[in-house]
């Protein structure tokens, strides 16, 4: 073979080197976005985390939603979820549920499956409201506040996803406590599933926040405020 083409097939001194240095010093750039943005949104929920036995009253009990199941019925982890909220309504920690959630997801419209499992389980109608634009935990924050009106809230969802939610409650103006479900954590692949997804979440977190992102609106209802007015008529 020539001497001329050998030379031109050869790799540059120190080129692989470089890739790698490139490759870990993106690699490290992205651990500290990451890191910083988990910090950065759970520094608003510092001091707001409670037992059910141990948080302040409020008059809303925010519940997240998760995956309901085709034939209507929730998730182990969405049923902890409720459980948790009717143990703090009938405790008298919260005065209504409201539960927010995505009526348009694959396998069944989780609002409807959160009020119907509330309902079948001794929880008055009138005490129920829904949102059934809530697609992600920043839109259920966001709409709580622009569309129904609320102020004060204590937010319900498992233990590992409940700093970042209360944490964007709060950094949206909430004045929000919550309190976390621990009794699916024996579910041990979902449950480390759930909390690693959580914390990749908080890079969106941060950009939603920062760019004050909009979520579906629509007009304002007083439906919580109905909810809690106690000369209203009762609603089995």
């Amino acid at each position: 073979m020539p001497r001329h083409r050998a030379r031109k097939q050869a790799q540059p001194t120190g080129y692989v080197p470089r890739v790698g240095q490139v490759a870990l010093l993106g690699a490290g750039v992205g651990v500290a976005a990451l890191a910083g943005s988990v910090g950065y949104v759970r520094s608003f929920a510092r001091g707001r985390l409670f037992s059910a036995a141990d948080v302040p009253y409020a008059p809303v009990g925010l519940v997240l939603g998760a995956l309901a199941y085709s034939d209507g019925t929730p998730s182990p982890f969405l049923q902890a979820r409720l459980d948790l909220a009717r143990q703090l309504l009938a405790a008298g920690k919260i005065g209504m549920i409201l539960v927010s959630g995505d009526h348009a997801a694959p396998a069944f419209d989780e609002t409807l499956c959160m009020q119907e499992y509330l309902h079948a389980r001794g929880v008055r109608r009138d005490k129920i409201v829904v949102d059934r634009h809530g697609y992600d935990t920043y839109d259920s924050c966001v709409r709580a506040r622009d569309v129904f009106g609320v102020t004060k809230v204590t937010v319900i969802t498992q233990s590992y996803h409940l700093p970042r939610a209360v944490g964007t409650a709060r950094a949206i103006g909430l004045d929000a406590n919550g309190v976390g479900d621990d009794t699916v954590r024996e579910r041990r692949t979902s449950w480390t599933r759930g909390a690693i997804r959580d914390q990749l979440a908080c890079l969106k977190t941060v950009t939603d926040l920062a760019l004050q992102r909009r979520p579906v609106l629509q007009n304002p209802t007083d439906q919580v405020q109905r909810a809690l007015d106690p000369a209203r008529p009762r609603h089995n």
